[in-house]
């Protein structure tokens, strides 16, 4: 026998490790750093993506706010126009006048129907809303207790939110 060889089975099963099995530890040693590599690279290329994304998203945002008015305030130069028009006339009439304040108003009506600015403006007898109307005071009427009697100032809402509350008398209660 060879003292190369082994002696007995035992020792050939399991003493004694191969030639090749320090080698697959370490194959398998770099396809894990390979791995590792490539989901390091994947995680900080998600990573500036994500910033990149809320760094746009806040320029949006800045934006929006800064330019919020713009389609309000565009529909409201003609309104300007029309008025400095009105003024550059040195001998108007009163009924050219008056005339130009009426399409003035139509143009101004017109601006703030566009943006949703919508008027509240009771009718005598409807019910008093709070959340829409503001009692200036409560008087005696022939009219259902707690309805509008009259309207002192128009009010207004921007899409379905009070800016003004009408201003309006209300019925007393009986």
């Amino acid at each position: 026998m060879n003292a190369n060889e082994p002696s007995s089975p035992e020792a050939s099963n399991g003493a004694a490790t191969p030639p090749s099995a320090p080698a697959a530890p370490a194959a398998n040693h770099a396809d894990l750093e390979a791995r590792h590599a490539e989901l390091s690279d994947a995680y900080l290329r998600a990573k500036a993506e994500a910033e990149n994304i809320r760094r746009r998203a806040e320029d949006e945002i800045g934006k929006a706010r800064k330019f919020a008015v713009e389609s309000f305030a565009e529909s409201l130069l003609p309104v300007k126009d029309s008025l400095e028009a009105a003024i550059a006339i040195p001998a108007a009439t009163p009924e050219q006048l008056l005339e130009g304040v009426h399409a003035t108003l139509r143009q101004l009506t017109s601006a703030l129907e566009k943006n949703k600015v919508i008027e509240v403006n009771p009718s005598a007898g409807t019910k008093f809303d709070p959340h829409q109307h503001q009692a200036i005071s409560v008087v005696p009427a022939a009219q259902e207790p707690n309805t509008v009697v009259a309207v002192l100032q128009k009010g207004y809402l921007i899409a379905d939110r009070v800016l003004r509350p009408a201003l309006v008398t209300v019925s007393a209660p009986a």
